[in-house]
């Protein structure tokens, strides 16, 4: 497991512009499922990742905490290359979406374009954005790493939200997420600055 941390894109970005297809439904989802949202989180994660798998129920209670009831958005996107990785095509992602019991959509960014215009670099990665879907938090969902016995908390990710949700400033110092890199298509790979 090389350990590959997030890139940490300058906070007040504007989100960019993306059309996936949701694996569960085949859906396009855009950043206009985010419109009337006070915020919206977005996440890169695969199937197969060590350190994806390490913080998947956290995900799942955030998506039922914070999604289900809540004026917030989330999504989840694949970037990984599925023809060398296959557990993370897309119907290996609606199975892992399925037996997580997500309700938020899950997209397969086939092209890695979505990925490269987030300058996402790891999986997990994460991004929340504020109700004029402007960057307000990158970074790390909590302190726990595969192996560290820190306990999963979502504690950062939580923060991040809650201050959204209350229209507050994001507090704190933001931490690079950590993981494994994405697996990008052979001659694909980003050089970010």
């Amino acid at each position: 497991m090389a350990l590959k941390e997030s890139t940490m894109l300058a906070l007040g970005t504007p989100m960019p512009s993306f059309a996936l297809p949701d694996v569960c439904t085949q859906k396009m989802i855009s950043p206009e499922v985010f419109e009337g949202k006070i915020g919206a989180l977005v996440m890169f994660i695969c199937r197969h990742c060590p350190y994806v798998v390490h913080v998947q129920d956290e995900l799942t209670r955030l998506g039922r905490e914070f999604y289900e009831g809540k004026n917030l958005g989330i999504l989840a996107i694949s970037s990984n290359d599925a023809h060398r990785y296959p557990a993370d095509s897309s119907l290996r992602l609606k199975e892992m979406s399925e037996q997580l019991g997500w309700t938020f959509p899950f997209c397969y960014d086939e092209t890695q374009s979505v990925a490269k215009d987030f300058t996402a670099a790891c999986t997990p990665d994460f991004f929340v954005f504020d109700s004029q879907r402007h960057l307000v938090y990158r970074g790390q969902l909590d302190a726990s790493r595969p192996g560290n016995k820190t306990p999963v908390t979502g504690e950062d990710i939580r923060l991040a939200l809650d201050a959204v949700l209350a229209g507050h400033s994001v507090p704190g110092k933001q931490r690079p997420s950590a993981g494994c890199n994405i697996k990008w298509k052979s001659g694909n790979e980003p050089v970010y600055a």
